[in-house]
């Protein structure tokens, strides 16, 4: 058990139980399954491109160094969501046995150098370290500015999770937040005890205290905790009916119905780092029992 690692995947199998697992896809250190006893916890689209082709629809793609499209500014000519998710990573091996753990790298060298030239003269390293026990999963980041200069960025965890039927969702604890709804184009504080889905939804939830879990409840029960570390911002997503319908790696066109992106990240701001720093973050994903937590 431990690291299996093949042409253009990694698979890492929790040595209690060879029915827990995680997949990693070298191309942009994507997640694209995680399972708990056979049970898959992410969603990944039928239509998803698993051949560093395009970025991957499901799982669990990481942003950096830009998260929307910006019309000015350092990031401006980078594509949404950068190129994290578009490039392929090394992979460092296995760190640790129990829990096994394993890295992933990412530097200029790594990128296409079409794409880096939009984000020019900006040196950086990425770690991306994923921890798999028996009934979690983390990941965590590690970005060092190795250049001259300081420079800016966002990061994110854009993460597909799997419910059984959006319309019996609920995510809760984040009554009392500032919010920018990027569909309304408003920004108010969140009044609804929990947040539910009727529609789309596409929301960032600023500088959410790292004390606050994020849950998300189907009938009554926790089937998805977040824990998160450095990562102040909580996007809560899903495409409904007509959003779908438009990606054409969204299949099948009602699988909306199956998944909620709950994508913890510094999105709101940019994060500034200065030369030899480095900043780290880190999501845990696990069961949990029902926390409601107060504003």
């Amino acid at each position: 058990m431990g690291a299996e690692e093949l042409d253009t995947t990694v698979i890492l199998t929790h040595p209690s139980n060879p029915q827990t697992q995680v997949s990693i896809l070298k191309y942009g250190a994507t997640v694209v399954s995680w399972t708990i006893e056979g049970e898959e916890q992410l969603w990944l689209s039928t239509a998803a491109k698993l051949d560093g082709s395009k970025a991957v629809r499901g799982g669990i793609p990481l942003v950096f160094p830009v998260f929307g499209k910006k019309d000015s500014g350092p990031t401006a000519q980078l594509p949404q969501h950068g190129f994290a998710r578009n490039s392929t990573w090394e992979f460092l091996g296995q760190t640790k046995e129990n829990p096994p753990t394993v890295q992933f790298a990412l530097g200029p060298e790594n990128v296409d150098p079409e794409t880096l030239a939009k984000w020019p003269g900006n040196d950086f390293t990425l770690i991306y370290t994923i921890e798999l026990t028996e009934e979690s999963l983390k990941t965590t980041i590690d970005i060092e500015n190795t250049d001259s200069h300081p420079w800016e960025f966002n990061w994110l965890f854009h993460t597909y999770l799997n419910v059984k039927d959006i319309e019996d969702v609920l995510v809760s604890n984040l009554p009392g937040e500032i919010c920018y709804d990027q569909l309304l184009k408003q920004t108010y504080e969140e009044k609804l005890p929990v947040v539910t889905f009727v529609e789309e939804v596409d929301r960032i939830y600023q500088k959410v205290p790292e004390n606050k879990l994020i849950q998300v409840v189907a009938l009554g029960h926790p089937v998805h905790t977040l824990k998160r570390d450095g990562l102040p911002d909580v996007v809560v997503w899903n495409p409904w009916i007509k959003k779908s319908d438009g990606m054409s790696d969204f299949l099948p066109k009602d699988g909306y119905k199956n998944m909620v992106c709950i994508e913890p990240g510094y999105v709101h701001e940019f994060k500034k780092l200065e030369p030899g720093e480095k900043y780290t973050a880190s999501q845990l994903l696990y069961k949990d029992h029902l926390k409601f937590q107060a504003v």
